[in-house]
């Protein structure tokens, strides 16, 4: 089965990060929503940081770059054949230079489109 982190999960929602998670579920992804706060998020257990989390085929980032960047070194360590998505709203030039620059094989895109699906179908 597929799998996708999803750092920055949310359990509003109205919220991308919870969208993302409803979308690869219903596409049958095995999905580990990463949360400081934990708990469960549309049925699937949340993690607390990265590193706790599964490997996973590709990641989807819903945090604002200034709470992304210290997360960088830690999504480094981790590989994701299928890359890290940096949705619209999470990332600057020099936050896609320094992700680069360890190796994180960046996608910048909306992680829901790539599965052919618009955020809009997930109310």
């Amino acid at each position: 089965m597929p799998s996708i982190l999803i750092v920055g999960a949310s359990a509003k929602r109205h919220n991308f990060g919870n969208k993302c998670v409803r979308a690869y579920q219903e596409a049958g992804y095995e999905v580990f929503p990463v949360n400081p706060r934990a708990g469960e998020i549309e049925g699937a257990p949340v993690f607390a940081e990265i590193a706790a989390a599964p490997p996973a085929d590709r990641a989807a980032l819903y945090l604002p770059p200034e709470r992304l960047a210290p997360l960088l070194p830690e999504l480094a360590k981790r590989e994701f054949p299928e890359g890290v998505y940096f949705n619209p709203g999470t990332w600057t030039p020099q936050l896609l230079d320094e992700a680069r620059a360890l190796g994180i094989a960046v996608r910048q895109a909306c992680a829901i489109v790539a599965l052919g699906r618009s955020p809009s179908e997930f109310p």
